[in-house]
């Protein structure tokens, strides 16, 4: 046997991804809430063997492209971080702050990830699993 440890798959695959509108509503409005000053995370249990990824970024955010890039960073974020976050959970994240809070403190890669690892592994212990079992795809 070889000691290279086995690749890990850095993709973004659509499974891992909330893409249906009623996952948002039911994330949110069910959901634990947690925060830490960079990003707002809502998460709920989805009985799936990984975790997926939603995001929220509104206009009090700033215009399109400052949007857009809150969002690849917040992605990229989770992308390299996939395979430390807790399975079985489903994430909704936005940024904390408004546009102004963004201009004084720039969102960066390094902090996206600290805080998506830190509040999702959070999130996981106060997430109770799914009783019925059911999947949410």
């Amino acid at each position: 046997m070889s000691d290279v440890p086995p690749r890990v798959s850095l993709r973004f695959p659509r499974s891992a991804r909330i893409v249906r509108g009623g996952d948002y509503q039911r994330i949110i409005k069910h959901g634990v809430r947690i925060t830490d000053g960079v990003l707002v995370i809502w998460a709920v249990a989805n009985g799936l063997p990984h975790a997926r990824l939603g995001l929220v970024v509104g206009r009090k955010h700033g215009n399109a492209p400052r949007r857009n890039r809150v969002k690849r960073l917040i992605r990229e974020a989770f992308r390299l971080s996939r395979h430390n976050l807790p399975p079985g959970i489903d994430l909704v994240c936005a940024p904390a702050g408004s546009a102004e809070t963004l201009e004084t403190r720039p969102l960066t890669l390094q902090c996206c990830r600290e805080s998506l690892e830190a509040l999702a592994t959070k999130a996981a212990r106060r997430t109770p699993a799914r009783p019925d079992g059911s999947v949410s795809t």
